[in-house]
């Protein structure tokens, strides 16, 4: 199996090669394009239970499909909703949390639940739940605008826009917490803040479609 990222990193576009009988599992809705020969399943991933918790608190469709290659393999093109940047992360037993909406697709064999992100989430404008990836293989996971890497060491603290977050490791703790007084707080524009602690590697995105949503009225 091969993968392309074209047009990075505004309009990303993956292209992955099949090789007969090798398989990728995407979100619904994320096929851009395939070859004649690929075959297409579609099922709730890891059961019933899974699929709705994914669905109602993820964020994520209940349905996902399976792209196969054929007798000659083939390809498939798979694209996220918002215009950005995709990343490949590749995993080797260790876990990341990715904020609902970012998945696209993986290989391998990945398990993909949900995890509590605390109660202050609501509060700042994000989902409460967030996306508990593991497992052995390669995730694709985008963004709104480019990714931004960060790369913290043991106690290392970093503060991060909550509406800029894509993904970080499990290994790098976080608190949501205000990003200023009293007064910051309601005229600043920042808000709440994440506050991560290392170590781990944090992904941001450059835009905040939150931001944008809230400009376009």
């Amino acid at each position: 199996m091969k993968y392309d990222l074209l047009y990075r990193p505004n309009f990303t576009l993956a292209k992955v090669m099949l090789d007969p009988g090798e398989s990728v599992t995407a979100e619904a809705g994320a096929m851009v394009t395939m070859s004649a020969d690929i075959e297409m399943k579609t099922k709730a991933r890891g059961g019933v239970g899974k699929a709705l918790l994914r669905s109602f608190v993820g964020g994520e469709s209940f349905f996902q499909n399976t792209f196969t290659g054929g007798p000659s393999g083939g390809e498939v093109t798979l694209a996220p909703n918002y215009p950005g940047d995709v990343i490949q992360l590749h995993l080797e037993g260790n876990t990341v949390m990715v904020q609902s909406g970012s998945y696209i697709f993986d290989t391998g064999d990945i398990e993909i639940s949900t995890k509590f992100g605390g109660g202050k989430m609501l509060f700042s404008g994000e989902r409460m739940f967030l996306l508990k990836i593991n497992g052995q293989g390669d995730v694709f996971i985008s963004a709104y605008g480019a990714i931004h890497l960060i790369e913290l060491g043991a106690g290392e603290e970093y503060i991060v826009d909550t509406g800029h977050i894509v993904a970080f490791d499990e290994s790098a703790t976080f608190k949501v917490t205000k990003a200023g007084g009293l007064k910051s707080l309601f005229f600043s524009g920042e808000g709440f803040v994440c506050r991560f602690t290392g170590p781990g590697r944090v992904w941001v995105q450059t835009r905040n479609p939150m931001m944008f949503l809230m400009g376009a009225k």
